[in-house]
């Protein structure tokens, strides 16, 4: 299984030899349900074998695709719109209402990352269909709580990247899926673009806001936006993002 905290450290440990080089523009979709214990979310585990984050649990998505540009060259929201209907259905099963994503974030990976996705992220209500997965890209999937898959990143049984995580911090903070989509999908949109830095206690990911953004200071005074990847859990402080103005959480 990929080690994210370790994944990450090596990468920092190396040079970008093309720090120009584009990222490939991809995309991805939380689908979202609700059941007894709350909120849950699909997550899929990429198979172990892959180069690109093997091992690691995901939500369904993908690159975005030339046939994905129905709406012509320039319209990449609605590119990334329907790579990510198109990969949910590939790799799930779920077979999503175009018109029901909403568009929340965009993820930028760092320069030192040697394959490297820019992502849109979108919410969606499920589908009423089975999840249903390859077993070949795909090996296993699983409805949780956004509560519980933290708990298991930090018991280190199962592994996600930093997006990955954030996320499901911020739907942990819902009752509903409801009132995520409100939420997260009624704000605007956040773009993180990374910037990865050490500490003794493991790899820093930084986003704009963060006082040692510029610098990769990480004992830099000043507010933070930052997810720590220690040995013993994944710490993450937003003390530089304004609050949403009174979500409704349901």
């Amino acid at each position: 299984m990929t080690n994210a905290r370790d994944l990450i450290a090596s990468w920092a440990e190396k040079h970008d030899t093309d720090p120009e080089k584009p990222a490939i523009p991809a995309a991805t979709v939380i689908v979202l349900r609700d059941s007894p214990s709350g909120i849950e979310t699909l997550l899929l585990r990429r198979n172990s074998k892959l180069k690109f984050a093997g091992g690691m649990w995901v939500f369904p998505g993908g690159r975005i695709d030339p046939e994905d540009y129905q709406s012509g060259p320039d319209d990449q929201l609605a590119a990334a719109q329907n790579a990510a209907v198109r990969e949910a259905f590939e790799e799930s099963g779920q077979r999503l209402d175009p018109t029901s994503l909403q568009w929340f974030a965009h993820w930028s990976p760092p320069s030192i990352a040697p394959k490297r996705f820019a992502t849109w992220f979108f919410l969606a209500p499920a589908s009423d269909d089975d999840v249903a997965i390859d077993h070949g890209e795909i090996h296993d999937s699983s409805w949780s709580t956004p509560a519980e898959a933290l708990r298991l990143v930090d018991a280190r049984e199962i592994e996600v990247a930093p997006p990955t995580w954030v996320t499901l911090y911020e739907l942990a903070k819902y009752n509903n899926a409801q009132a995520a989509l409100d939420g997260l999908g009624g704000r605007d949109p956040r773009f993180y673009v990374t910037k990865v830095a050490k500490s003794p206690d493991g790899p820093v990911a930084m986003w704009e806001g963060d006082a040692g953004y510029e610098t990769g200071d990480i004992d830099a005074a000043g507010l933070q936006h930052r997810l720590v990847m220690g040995h013993d859990g994944f710490r993450f402080c937003e003390t530089a993002v304004t609050p949403d103005s009174a979500d409704d959480l349901g």
